[in-house]
């Protein structure tokens, strides 16, 4: 046991090492009031666990909300038609969904069985004609560098087969 001196820490001065034997090892024990440290092989705190009926403070609480839910939200509909903006706004963002932005439908021409370099030009040509703005281009240019991508991909995967049945 650590001697109770200016040194030890006050949470320290009530702590124990567990006695050593062949099967355990040597474990940290909580002897003091107040410890909530428990390790394994220690009896438990409360063998009965807990008693039937006792809930959580939060189950309580949010049993409590949902039983005066409907009367929040017939008090905020109400403010709402005498003309509170805030309420209004509350209400509103719980029924409609955020609109998202969406880019625009474009047409021009990309010759698809080009090499990558020259659609990616096809699209800057596009973009400084006007034909396409500057951020439906930069997502036109990413996925067709995601198509290459998945074309290298498939490229390499048959070159791997064909080496592997060369070997065999």
């Amino acid at each position: 046991m650590y001697p109770p001196d200016a040194g030890t820490p006050q949470w320290l001065q009530n702590y124990r090492a567990a006695q050593k034997t062949p099967e355990t090892k040597s474990i940290t024990v909580a002897t003091g009031p107040g410890s909530a440290r428990w390790v394994k092989g220690m009896p438990s705190p409360n063998p009965k666990g807990r008693p039937p009926g006792i809930r959580e403070r939060k189950a309580k609480i949010t049993e409590r909300l949902l039983d005066q839910a409907g009367a929040v939200i017939d008090v905020m509909l109400e403010k709402a038609l005498e003309g509170d903006a805030a309420a209004a706004a509350l209400v509103v963002n719980r029924v409609l969904p955020v609109l998202r932005p969406q880019s625009e439908k474009v047409t021009f021409t990309l010759n698809a069985d080009a090499s990558i370099s020259k659609q990616v030009e096809q699209v800057l040509v596009a973009i400084s004609q006007g034909e396409v703005a500057p951020d439906v281009g930069k997502k036109i240019i990413e996925a067709v560098q995601s198509l290459a991508n998945v074309r290298a991909v498939e490229d390499l995967e048959q070159r791997i087969m064909m080496l592997e049945a060369r070997t065999l």
